[in-house]
C-alpha cells in the first residue's frame, strides 16, 4: 500500500505530545477537529530535485498561479478556474534580466519577480510583468545583491524586497544585507526604489553579539553580516519584520522612511527541558527523542503575522541555516569537538554517534572563556514553530511536538530526506522535520497557522486564535513513501511556499491552500473545510468572510448566483468593469425586502456599504465611487429576502 496519509489524530493519543510556552506550563495538545485539508489538484513540472515549483503566488483577479521554476529560469503561469485540474499556460522567460527567479508575488494586476544577478554577489532586479493576458514586462529595477524574497504590501503601494547577500564560495566577496523598498505609488512604471541597511549597527558588533545576535563571518562587518531572508507586514502597511535566518533574528523596518529601527535577537532555545526534546541521530537505530544538552537556534527561514485583540504577533517556522562555504564553514559534528571536561564531565557518553556525537553544531558559538573548547553545544534551528509578540518576546514555542507528530503518524519514514525514500532517521543529525514555510489563514472568526516541513514532507495545522495557547488540528502528507522520486511517483517532495486562499478569492468559493514542493517540482492545490463542533458553520457576527458560501453555486459565466433562488432575483455584473471612477451595478428584487449591497476586499474584510435599506420589488440600480477605494480585486455581495449573490469587479489605478 502506498504510505501517502492525511492525519488529524483521529481516534488516536499522542502520549507525550506537548505544546510550551514561554512563562506557561507544558500543555497536552487536543486535536481539533473543524477543519480538514483535502487534497483536490495537482500541477507537476515533472522536473526532479531542480527547483521546477519552488515559490508560488496566486492572482484573484485572472485565477492564475505564478510558479517560480528555477530549472528553466523561468515563471510558469498556470490555469487555476479549475483546482483539481490546474493547467500550464505559458512560461515567462527570465534570461533576459538575470538569474533564475528566486520569489514571486502579484497584487492589483501586477507580478514582481525577484530576479538575482548571474554573479550572486553583484546587485539583483525586480522585474514586473502585468498579471493578466500575457504578461506584458512593465518595469525592471535595481536591488541588492541575492534577492530572495519579494511582497507586495497590502493596498500595494510598496514592494518590498529581502536581499540576502550571501558571500561567494571563497568567502572573498562579501556584500551587504539590505531590505529594498519599492515605491509604486506613481505607478510600477515609475517606480522608485529606497534600501533599508544595516550601516547604523557597523562598528557596534560586540554589542550585537552580546545581545545573543549572530555576527561571525570571517572580516565581516554587521553590514555584510546580517543577511535578510523572509518579509512580513503589518496590516496597516507600516512595519516590517525581516528574518535574519543565520543571524537568530529579526530586523524591524520602517516602511515609509526605509529604515531598519531595531534588531531583535531570538535566543535560544533549550533542549533539555521537558517538551523540549530532540532525535539527534541517524544512528541509533530508532526514533529518541529525549532531553540532551544541547541549545537550538531558532534561525527561523519564513515569517507570518497576525493580529489578535488589538495586537500583531509573528510566526516563524524554525528551520535553521549554517554557513558552509569552501572559505569559512562552521559545521562540525558534537562528536568531533573538544568539549570543557567541567561543563561536560560525561562528554565521552555525549559523544557517542548514538547520542550527540552526530549531530550537527557550530563552531562559532559555545567557547565561552575563549579557551579553545565548547562550554555550551549550539544546533541549527529548533524544529519548531514560534509565536512572538511585535517586540520579539516568545510567547509560544511548539517545542518538540512536531517531531512527537510525525513520530507517531509515519513511524516508519520519521525525519527521512525529501530526495529518496527508505531514508528513515536520515535528517535527524540534522535539523530533523525542517520548518520551512509558513502562511497565516483566517476562517469563520479563528485564525491557523499552516507550516511546511522541508525534509519529511506534508503541512501541519494549528490553530492560534489564542497565540498563547495554539491547538494541533491536522498534519497531511502528500508524499508517497513507496514511489521512484526520480520517477516522479513519489507525490510531493520538499515544500517551499505556502499560499492561503480565502473563499472569497477561490475559484470555488472555497479556502484554498497551495503549496509549492521544489524537489518534486510540483504544487498540491487543497481545500479547506470546516466544520464546527454542533455540525453547522459558525455565526461570528464579526467574522470575516474568508469562510465557505454554501448557498453560492456557479453560474454560466463562473459567476455565483442563488442555489434554488428566484429568477427574478439577480445580480448583474458592474458596467464599466475594470473601472475608474465610477461604476453601476443592476439588480432585481422579486419582492419588496431588505437589502444590504456591500463591498469586500479580497481578504474577505467589508470596505464599503452601498445599500442598507428596504427595497419595493423590481429593477434597481447602485453607483460605486471607485475614488473610495485603492486599485485591486473586490466582491460586491447582494443580500435580500433570504437570498445571496456575489460578483468580482476591479477598480483600476
Amino acid at each position: 500500500m502506498d504510505r501517502m496519509f492525511v492525519a488529524g489524530l483521529l481516534g488516536f493519543a499522542c502520549a507525550g505530545i506537548t505544546a510550551s510556552a514561554s512563562q506557561a506550563a507544558p500543555q497536552d495538545v487536543a486535536p481539533h477537529f473543524e477543519l480538514q485539508l483535502n487534497a483536490i489538484g495537482e500541477y507537476r513540472t515533472g522536473v526532479f530535485d531542480d527547483g521546477g515549483s519552488e515559490i508560488v503566488a496566486y492572482d484573484p483577479f485572472t485565477r492564475r498561479v505564478f510558479s517560480t521554476n528555477g530549472s528553466q529560469d523561468a515563471v510558469d503561469v498556470i490555469d487555476l478556474h479549475d483546482p483539481a485540474h490546474p493547467e500550464l499556460l505559458f512560461s515567462i522567460d527570465l534570461t533576459p534580466y538575470g538569474a533564475g527567479p528566486t520569489s514571486t508575488a502579484v497584487q492589483h494586476g501586477l507580478l514582481a519577480v525577484a530576479v538575482p544577478a548571474n554573479v550572486k554577489t553583484d546587485p539583483g532586479t525586480v522585474v514586473f510583468f502585468r498579471s493578466f493576458g500575457s504578461c506584458e514586462f512593465v518595469n525592471q529595477v535595481q536591488v541588492g545583491a541575492l534577492p530572495d524574497m519579494v511582497t507586495f504590501t497590502e493596498k500595494g503601494l510598496y514592494v518590498l524586497v529581502a536581499n540576502e547577500a550571501e558571500p561567494n564560495d571563497d568567502y572573498d566577496v562579501d556584500p551587504e544585507g539590505s531590505i529594498s523598498v519599492i515605491d509604486l505609488r506613481r505607478g510600477a512604471d515609475r517606480a522608485s526604489v529606497a534600501t533599508a541597511d544595516f550601516h547604523a549597527y557597523d562598528g557596534h558588533e560586540d554589542e550585537l553579539r552580546a545581545r545573543g545576535i549572530r555576527i561571525f563571518g570571517p572580516g565581516a562587518s554587521a553590514s555584510q553580516d546580517l543577511e535578510p531572508e523572509y518579509i512580513t507586514v503589518s496590516q496597516d502597511s507600516r512595519t516590517a519584520w525581516v528574518t535574519l535566518q543565520e543571524n537568530d533574528a529579526i530586523a524591524v523596518v520602517d516602511i515609509r522612511s526605509a529604515t531598519v529601527r531595531e534588531l531583535l535577537p531570538l535566543g535560544y532555545k533549550d533542549h533539555s527541558l521537558p517538551g523540549q526534546g530532540l532525535d539527534p541521530s541517524n544512528r541509533d537505530d530508532g526514533i529518541e527523542i529525549a532531553n540532551w544538552p544541547v541549545w537550538g537556534m531558532y534561525q527561523p527561514d519564513a515569517i507570518a503575522s497576525f493580529r489578535s485583540r488589538g495586537h500583531t504577533y509573528l510566526v516563524t517556522a524554525n528551520e535553521g541555516d549554517s554557513r558552509d562555504y569552501d572559505g569559512y564553514s562552521e559545521e562540525a559534528r558534537i562528536g568531533s569537538l573538544d568539549l570543557d571536561p567541567s561543563a561536560f564531565p560525561d562528554a565521552a557518553d555525549l559523544q557517542d554517534n548514538a547520542h550527540l556525537g552526530r549531530l550537527n553544531s557550530t563552531t562559532a558559538l559555545g567557547d565561552d572563556d575563549g579557551d579553545g573548547d565548547y562550554d555550551r553545544l549550539f544546533c541549527y534551528g529548533a524544529r519548531s514553530f514560534s509565536i512572538w509578540d511585535e517586540n520579539g518576546n516568545q510567547v509560544f514555542d511548539s517545542g518538540d511536538q512536531l517531531e512527537q507528530i510525525t513520530a507517531a503518524l509515519s513511524p516508519d519514514d520519521f525525519n527521512s530526506n525529501n530526495d529518496e525514500n527508505d531514508s528513515f532517521d536520515s535528517r535527524s543529525d540534522d535539523k530533523g522535520p525542517e520548518p520551512e514555510g509558513v502562511t497565516i489563514g483566517r476562517i469563520w472568526g479563528r485564525t491557523y497557522a499552516f507550516i511546511g516541513l522541508e525534509r519529511i514532507g506534508g503541512v501541519m495545522v494549528f490553530d492560534v486564535t489564542n497565540p498563547h495557547a495554539p491547538d494541533f488540528v491536522q498534519y497531511v502528507n502528500t508524499r508517497n513513501f513507496a514511489g521512484d522520486p526520480e520517477a516522479d511517483t513519489a507525490g510531493d517532495l520538499g515544500p517551499e511556499g505556502l499560499v492561503f486562499v480565502p473563499a472569497l478569492a477561490s475559484p470555488t468559493f472555497r479556502p484554498l491552500l497551495l503549496v509549492s514542493n521544489e524537489v518534486s517540482g510540483s504544487i498540491a492545490v487543497f481545500e479547506i473545510s470546516l466544520e464546527h463542533e454542533h455540525g453547522h458553520h459558525g455565526d461570528h457576527d464579526d467574522a470575516p468572510l474568508t469562510e465557505e458560501l454554501p448557498n453560492l453555486e456557479s453560474a454560466p459565466g463562473g459567476e455565483p448566483t442563488p442555489a434554488g433562488s428566484a429568477l427574478t432575483f439577480q445580480l448583474g455584473q458592474n458596467h464599466p468593469n475594470p473601472f475608474r471612477p465610477e461604476s453601476r451595478i443592476g439588480y432585481s428584487l422579486p419582492s419588496e425586502s431588505h437589502v444590504t449591497l456591500t463591498v469586500i476586499d479580497v481578504t474577505g474584510r467589508e470596505v464599503l456599504q452601498l445599500v442598507n435599506e428596504t427595497q419595493a420589488a423590481g429593477a434597481h440600480e447602485a453607483r460605486i465611487d471607485g475614488n473610495e477605494l485603492p486599485s485591486g480585486t473586490y466582491f460586491y455581495r447582494l443580500q435580500a429576502g433570504g437570498n445571496t449573490a456575489v460578483r468580482r469587479m476591479i477598480v483600476l489605478d
